[in-house]
């Protein structure tokens, strides 16, 4: 199954998921965003960190969201993505 396809089937649960984690403003980027995702395709995601957040907190989030959907999850905060491509993936990024 695409990404897209598992994210579209189990949206609505998603919100149930970060609500658990210290963390807000889960948005998609990448190629599920433009329709140009594969089977072997993984999922990104990009998420803000409410104060006190942990790298424990972001796997624990990684993890269930990769169990949920049934695809591999690429989750990201805006400080782990390369300043060369910072600007470009949250200016398209989407709320899901």
């Amino acid at each position: 199954m695409k990404p897209s396809e598992a994210l579209a089937l189990k949206r609505d649960e998603l919100g149930a998921v970060v609500a658990r984690y210290p963390m807000k403003n889960l948005r998609l980027f990448g190629s599920a965003l433009h329709g140009q995702d594969r089977e072997d395709s993984d999922l990104d995601l990009l998420v803000d960190p409410l104060p006190g957040t942990t790298l424990i907190d972001l796997g624990g989030l990684q993890r269930e969201l990769e169990v949920l959907l049934g695809v591999p999850v690429h989750l990201l905060t805006p400080g782990f993505i390369s300043e060369k491509f910072r600007a470009q993936v949250l200016a398209e990024a989407r709320p899901v």
